[in-house]
This record gives C-alpha cells, structure tokens and sequence, in this order.
C-alpha cells in the first residue's frame, strides 16, 4: 500500500506540474494576435500526417532521418509499455497484461526492446555528433550555453531510460527463469523476450533473488521517474516539438510559400484609392477591426501561429545551415530567430503573470533580441521554410519586423532607398528613363 501510495502522489505530482507547465505556455501562445487557419482541413490533416507522424521532410538527409526515426518510434511505442507500468504501479500488480495477452504480450515487450536497442545506438549517434563530429549547425553562435547543454541533457535522459527498461526487464527474465515469487505469484519458464532473455542471463545470472528484486525494482522506478523528469523537463526544453510538431503542421500555412502576406488595413486602403466610385470620408462599418500597428516590433504583435512556431523549434539548424545569407558569413540565422521570439515571448509571459497584463518591461524583440542587420539580410527565398522538419515559418516573422520598420519607423536601407525610388519614378529597380528602356537594340 506504501509503494501505491507513493505512486500516486507521484503520478499526481508529476502529471499537474506538466499540466500547470502547458497551460502557462498556452497563454502565452494567445498573446498573438489572430489569424484564420480552419480552412482545408482535409489538406491540413493530410499535412499532419505526413511531416509529422510520417516525418516526410527529415528523410532529404537520411542517415540522421533514419536515427531520428528509431527515436521517434521507440518514443511512440513505448508507451504501451508505460500503460502497463502505471496500471501495475495504481494496482500493486506485477505485468498485469501478460496472462491476458498471452503470446501478443512476449511479441510486444520484444518489438518494444528491439526498438529500444535502435534508440540506445541513435542517442550514442546523435551524442557523438554533436560533441565527438561537432558538425557545424550544431556549435554555431545561437548554440552556445543553455541550449548545447539542453540538446545533451535530453539524450542523456535517454540513454537512462532505456538502461532502465534493459534493467528492469533483463533482472525479472532471470528471476523468473529461477521460478522466484514477485508478489507473491510464483514464476516458471522465460518471459521469451528478444533482447532480455539474452542480456538478463548473461549480465545477472550470478545474482542472488533479492539483489535480482532490488534491480528489477531500480529499473521500474527509474523508468517511471525518466519519464516524469522528461514529461516535466518539455516545458523548457526545444523537444515540446515532440508534442507540438503535430498541431504546428496541422496549422502550417497551405498557401504558396512565395506569396507573402498583406496587411488587410492596408489593403482595403489601397482598394479604396483604386476605385473612383468610393467616398473617401465614408464611416467603417460598425464592428470593423481597429487599426493595428503595420508590422512587429515585439512578440504580442506576431500572430499566434508564429509564436507556436517558435515553441515547436527543435534547433536543428536545418534552416540556417540553407540560409544563403548565413552561408555567405551575415549575420541572420532563422534559427535564432524562432529562439529569440520563443525567449520574448516567455519573458512577456512571466512579466504577465508576475505584474499584471499592462506591464511595460521597457523591452521588445525587434532592437533587444533581433538586430535590423539581421533582418535585413533575409533574402526572402524561403529557403528556411522548405528545409524545416515541421513546416516552421522564420519568414513570415521577418517580413513583420521589417514592415514595422518600413512602416512605423521609416527605416529602410540605402541600397532599398535607391531601388524603391527607381521603380517609384520610373518602373523599374534601374535607373533609367522607361523612354530609353529600349535603347539597347539599337546598340546591337
């Protein structure tokens, strides 16, 4: 009774702090300002599945795709097995599932081991990448400090956690192989397990029974508390996109990725200056949006799709490792972008919660966190957006920083200044008269 009590304060404990955890960043998600994506929901389902649950774009670089895959399967398989650990830690039972399930159980647990064998030699992989390899969009500027740690501290939890299940089912193959009582049941035979029934004998067969209980014990408590400690660990880590992958690729913008947004003020301003017919002084209709500031200067001025973005962000730098501008040596990196929106938008979520929601910290992320020489140098390819695993959008982020500058601040670069009074006076980025546009056949 101990033991199940002390589970389910753990449960508890562990379940309403990840709970409190997700709320708060929900909140803060909704600081963004609105924007419609319930349409096509067929085609956003089918999004989903694909680039999500299917991990469609990770496989243009397949060897990290493949253990990324192992990962992610081992990660979604897995809970099966952490069904029956809650019930048996609830209940006081021991594989409660196995007589019921019979031979599917053994088929399970194995494919389950099998799959935790392939993570243990993808985190070695993906450990050795990073520290051993060092390969470069993993030790850029942005990846310095908190998250370097944050992308090892994640795989050494793994690395944990499967010793754990490897523990706790190679002590119990040999203890049961002995016919030894758990719980009073008395065991015969083998459980038949494909990586246990070789690793159990071989690493603990010299063991007496309590030591085999005591190990068996330390890896199901240890597996349990893992999973806890990396449930509560999400909230501040960059591996939420584990959960968030999902809703992130359901909400992905389905339009072309060369079509860029227009403000719908600005754009029902223009339309009015189009159409002669139109009185200038006319009243807007009752219940029409206010005007709103052109542009982003801070992260509530983004819509709360960019800032799901941002919390979906793994920092694989997939994106900056295909931004023209990074590789010619400028200063922009999407990836940093995502992770100084995610760090704004958590300090404007604190300062909300701690001083009440008209709290001026005095800050913003346009200036303290992204520089205009950053944003500048986007070359608006899209580059980024095509190489996200999770259909992430830096640009869209940019071009509103960019239009608040325009716009509200009349900051544009000199290079611009010239090219946009070109075409202003003469249709043209050049300049040339468009009388003499055609001069150069007679040069010929």
């Amino acid at each position: 009774m101990v033991s199940i009590a002390a589970f389910a304060i753990i449960s508890l404990a562990g379940f309403g702090f990840f709970a409190w955890n997700m709320l708060k960043i929900r909140s803060n998600i909704l600081m963004g300002r609105d924007v419609d994506r319930s349409d096509n929901k067929s085609e956003r389902l089918k999004t989903m599945l694909l680039v999500a649950f299917g991990q469609k774009k990770m496989f243009s670089r397949p060897i990290p795709a493949f253990l990324h895959f192992a990962i992610y399967a081992a990660f979604i398989i897995t809970q099966i097995e952490l069904i029956e650990i809650v019930v048996d830690g609830l209940s006081g039972e021991h594989r409660i599932f196995r007589e019921a399930l019979g031979g599917f159980y053994t088929f399970m647990i194995s494919f389950i081991e099998i799959l935790s064998l392939l993570a243990l030699i993808a985190t070695i992989a993906f450990l050795s990448r990073r520290n051993l390899l060092k390969i470069p969009r993993f030790n850029m500027k942005e990846m310095k400090g908190w998250p370097k740690i944050d992308g090892n501290m994640i795989l050494f939890m793994e690395l944990i956690l499967v010793c754990c299940i490897f523990t706790m089912n190679g002590a119990d193959e040999v203890a049961y192989n002995r016919g030894y009582m758990h719980d009073g049941v008395l065991h015969q035979g083998s459980y038949g397990f494909a990586i246990s029934s070789f690793i159990g004998p071989l690493l603990f067969d010299g063991l007496n029974d309590a030591t085999l209980h005591t190990l068996e014990r330390i890896g199901w408590w240890g597996h349990i508390a893992m999973v806890f400690a990396f449930l509560n660990y999400l909230p501040y880590s960059k591996h939420l996109h584990i959960l968030f992958a999902f809703p992130n690729t359901y909400y992905s913008n389905l339009e072309a990725k060369g079509r860029l947004t227009n403000m719908e003020s600005v754009t029902n301003e223009v339309k009015l200056m189009m159409d002669p017919t139109a009185d200038p002084f006319a009243v807007p209709a009752e219940g029409a949006a206010e005007p709103q500031r052109f542009g982003a200067k801070d992260a509530t001025d983004l819509t709360w799709k960019n800032l799901l973005d941002s919390y979906s962000c793994t920092e694989c730098g997939r994106c900056t490792s295909s931004c023209p501008a990074n590789i010619t040596g400028k200063l922009l990196s999407p990836r940093k972008i995502m992770m100084d929106t995610r760090d704004r938008i958590e300090e404007i979520g604190n300062n909300v919660r701690k001083h009440g929601k008209d709290h001026d910290d005095g800050k913003s992320l346009l200036g303290d966190y992204i520089t205009e020489e950053e944003i500048w140098a986007c070359t608006s390819c899209n580059a980024c957006v095509q190489e996200c695993p999770v259909n992430i959008d830096p640009l869209s982020i940019i071009v509103d920083l960019r239009r608040y500058l325009v716009m509200e601040e009349s900051k544009v670069p000199s290079e611009l200044t010239g090219m946009l009074t070109n075409i202003e006076n003469n249709g043209a980025p050049w300049q040339f008269s468009p009388t003499d546009r055609l001069n150069w056949k007679d040069e010929a």
